[in-house]
């Protein structure tokens, strides 16, 4: 069975962006607390943060909208060219050398790495959101990460949710009875642990075979 790549990185405030475009932003409206049921937030963004394809709309004042475009063309074989310490801007001459035989689609690396020091910078703000609800309420409310990892997201995903347990779970030392869902938090990291161990001896995540049954990517 051929194996579908996912190539969406997770989108933070310091997801790369052109310059002068907008930035990732996110807002919490409301927080879970006495007086919320739910968690609320508004997202502002360029439609060109983190991995996209561009529509025609974005060059054309009479081209599709993205939502119009069909999804076949994005699925398929692709060959991926290195173009890792180019510069800002990619020449002709810096993708020349892997241009022969060419399948019907293209990625160009410009990285080595991905970026990754923006990690602490995101659990900053998750840190910024729970302050701002203790000031209000007196209380954190409900950690937004119980609710959006478990122990088969991504390895990555899943290391930036253990900082942020161990955070929070430090914090409820300092400020009693502020910081609540211990025991949920505690057993999400015993879960995160164990499924960063599993990643990391080479089995295959949950995600990805779930992937992999339904034949879509997963983001």
């Amino acid at each position: 069975m051929p194996a579908l790549w996912d190539i969406s990185p997770p989108v933070h405030a310091g997801s790369p962006v052109f310059p002068g475009d907008a930035p990732f932003e996110r807002r919490w409206s409301w927080t879970l607390g006495p007086g919320c049921p739910v968690n609320v937030s508004t997202l502002q963004m360029s439609p060109h943060t983190g991995a996209h394809a561009d529509a025609p709309l974005h060059y054309d004042p009479a081209g599709a909208a993205v939502g119009e475009l069909p999804l076949e063309p994005f699925l398929g074989p692709c060959r991926v060219i290195h173009a890792v310490g180019c510069g800002p801007l990619i020449q002709p001459a810096h993708l020349a050398h892997a241009l022969a035989g060419l399948p019907p689609r293209v990625l160009v690396r410009t990285y080595a790495q991905a970026p990754v020091d923006t990690r602490t910078a995101t659990l900053v703000e998750a840190y910024l959101d729970w302050a701002e609800s203790h000031a209000r309420t007196g209380q954190a409310g409900r950690p937004a990460f119980l609710d959006e990892v478990d122990a088969h997201s991504r390895l990555e995903r899943m290391e930036q949710a253990l900082r942020a347990c161990t955070l929070w779970l430090w914090l409820g030392l300092r400020f009693e009875g502020v910081y609540g869902h211990v025991d949920e938090v505690l057993a999400l990291r015993s879960a995160l642990n164990d499924g960063i161990e599993r990643q990391l001896k080479g089995k295959r995540p949950l995600a990805e075979r779930r992937m992999r049954r339904s034949g879509r990517p997963r983001s």
